[in-house]
């Protein structure tokens, strides 16, 4: 009888071992700050747009306060402990900035957009890789989209920045839009990729001198791309930590409620806060 115990003891371990390497895992997101989260995803954990600054390091671009908001709700150390993969959609400050720098090892897998290339070659990542379109990494199947980062004199002056989708076996399919204002381009995405998650970049930011041309999403548009995100789930992010993005998250959500959007199609997470992911086809 012990002898079967013993068995099935290891039969199990092997069983969860195996579940573990092929990534059936319970995938999750957790996010930080601004565009800052992790996700466990098919067992790796993946960085997206480290901003890992203190509070109030950046300064202030709408005048309203110095930047970030606020502090980070867990510290860099286990931020970036463990860490596999580094996603960054672009290399403006509040998506990559110098504490990022010089914490991350330069020999992590650190993917980017072709425009950054030399920006990360001159930071000293070693295993940097500037995505054209697809690659597939440890049985992750990573496609860069473009996000327009703007509109008409404002968008010339910061350019587009990318975004990424993720997709593997037994895990959930995630697009990251990026910065980005919406656009044709991303309800065609959309529709091609079919995600379970759209992470979506909702803080409306604008500039003193554009104040009518936003460089994100804004509520209205979040809105829009809700209409249009099938049975994918919405995570809205980018919110509450830079002073000029200034749709806030009470704003999206009262937003949300004269839509009768509820809180399981659109899910506004507080900073540090852990989402479990699902399939929601």
């Amino acid at each position: 009888m012990r002898q079967l115990i013993i068995i099935a003891i290891l039969g199990l371990s092997g069983l969860l071992v195996n579940a573990q390497s092929s990534g059936t895992a319970q995938p999750s997101l957790r996010f930080i700050r601004n565009a800052t989260l992790t996700l466990n995803y098919a067992g790796h954990k993946i960085l997206v747009d480290p901003l890992l600054l203190p509070k109030g390091s950046m300064g202030s671009i709408w005048g309203k306060a110095k930047s970030p908001m606020v502090e980070l709700p867990i510290p860099v150390e286990e931020i970036i402990h463990d860490v596999d993969l580094v996603l960054v959609t672009h290399n403006h400050p509040d998506h990559f900035d110098t504490v990022a720098s010089s914490v991350l090892n330069k020999s992590i897998k650190l993917i980017n957009q072709p425009k950054d290339k030399d920006f990360f070659n001159k930071q000293g990542f070693v295993n940097a890789e500037s995505l054209e379109e697809s690659l597939i990494w440890k049985g992750i199947t990573i496609t860069r989209t473009n996000a327009q980062h703007g509109t008409g004199e404002i968008l010339l002056r910061m350019g587009n920045g990318s975004g990424y989708v993720l997709q593997a076996l037994n895990q959930p399919t995630i697009y990251i839009v990026g910065d980005a204002v919406w656009t044709e381009d991303i309800n065609q995405n959309i529709k091609r990729f079919q995600p379970d998650y759209v992470i979506v970049n909702s803080g409306g930011a604008v500039f003193p001198k554009f104040p009518a041309t936003p460089i994100l999403m804004d509520a209205d548009e979040t809105m829009a791309l809700i209409q249009e995100s099938g049975e994918a789930k919405v995570i809205a992010v980018h919110m509450d930590a830079i002073d000029h993005c200034l749709t806030t998250r009470d704003i999206l959500k009262a937003k949300a409620k004269d839509f009768k959007i509820d809180s399981q199609k659109l899910l506004i997470p507080d900073d540090g806060e852990t989402l479990e992911l699902q399939f929601n086809r």
